[in-house]
């Protein structure tokens, strides 16, 4: 006999919904609103790195050491020990604490050279204020010299300008080379420092300066700004050779500064691209291009560090 099911009860079961469906859904409701924190917390670090870390990394000056050989470095000058540094911008945000670390972090390295690539602060009156702080704070200590060039921020506007800041250098140590070679007796052999009026702001005289280099074993082209060195590459000597110097150091770029922002920057945008940072060689002569140690234009670094260089070069 069929089971009774009432006056109004339906020929089959009526579906009844199931509770289950409920827990997934908030399930996965709180999966999708765990991912989204995830990704909120994930902006907000990557957006405090890129708005912290660059005035961390601005304080964090490192030391680039490297070794090179050259058969023409004279056989007494072996093991020749060069720090080499440029772009300090001393001013708001390179403080005199920060040069008196400086110096004490050149002297440190103990070295026979030290050469200067300019930019010492952001213009010339500042620059002379400078150089009058080194000539205050420790001497630094260099075996055979401290040489340097000017920057475009250093030349100020006319020759009384030029006068100054050279007297400014050599009262505080620094021998100025502003199209002018200076050479250093080492044994039986000489090396030569030649350096480069600066190639934007100063008057360079490239022909002048090279057509002067005559009896060294080694030369070291010390400039500013590396835009000059494919001019100085196709310049001849008195001898009528392109290979009339064997390490080439710049600086000017500041490495770019702020890696991913670059070009919003504006650093040195003259340069070929070829010569924002580092080491490399052409037509086998060693060319390096400084990060530099201050700032400008905006007082942080990104994934592009301050340097200072300790150079030693050998010849067997």
């Amino acid at each position: 006999m069929n089971e009774y099911r009432g006056k109004h009860a339906p020929s089959t079961p009526w579906a009844v919904s199931s509770t289950a469906s409920v827990p997934v859904r908030r399930a996965r409701h709180l999966q999708k609103s765990r991912r989204r924190r995830r990704r909120i917390i994930l902006a907000v670090l990557l957006l405090a790195f890129l708005v912290i870390y660059p005035f961390v990394e601005a304080k964090v000056l490192t030391t680039d050491k490297v070794s090179l050989y050259s058969e023409a470095l004279p056989a007494d000058a072996n093991h020749l020990r060069i720090v080499y540094l440029s772009d300090i911008h001393w001013g708001y945000w390179f403080t005199d604490g920060d040069l008196s670390s400086l110096i004490a972090k050149i002297n440190a390295l103990r070295p026979d050279l030290v050469l200067f690539g300019g930019d010492y602060a952001t213009d010339h009156e500042s620059a002379l204020a400078f150089f009058r702080k080194v000539q205050g704070m420790t001497r630094i200590h260099a075996r055979y010299g401290i040489f340097g060039v000017p920057g475009e921020s250093d030349c100020g506007e006319d020759g009384q300008d030029r006068v100054l800041l050279s007297e400014a250098m050599t009262n505080a140590g620094i021998t100025p080379l502003f199209n002018k070679a200076e050479y250093i007796q080492i044994g039986k052999g000489r090396i030569c420092v030649a350096g480069l009026d600066d190639y934007m702001a100063g008057k360079p005289d490239l022909k002048g300066l090279v057509s002067s280099i005559s009896g060294a074993d080694y030369v070291i082209f010390l400039a500013h700004n590396p835009s000059v060195i494919p001019e100085a590459q196709q310049t001849r000597n008195a001898a009528g050779s392109l290979s009339w110097f064997n390490l080439g150091l710049f600086g000017h770029t500041h490495g770019g500064q702020m890696k991913l922002f670059s070009p919003l920057l504006g650093i040195a945008d003259d340069v070929p691209a070829r010569y924002t940072s580092g080491w490399f060689t052409e037509n086998r002569v060693d060319l390096l291009v400084s990060n530099g140690v201050g700032t400008s234009v905006f007082p942080g670094r990104l994934l592009c560090p301050p340097q200072i260089h300790q150079i030693e070069i050998t010849c067997f």
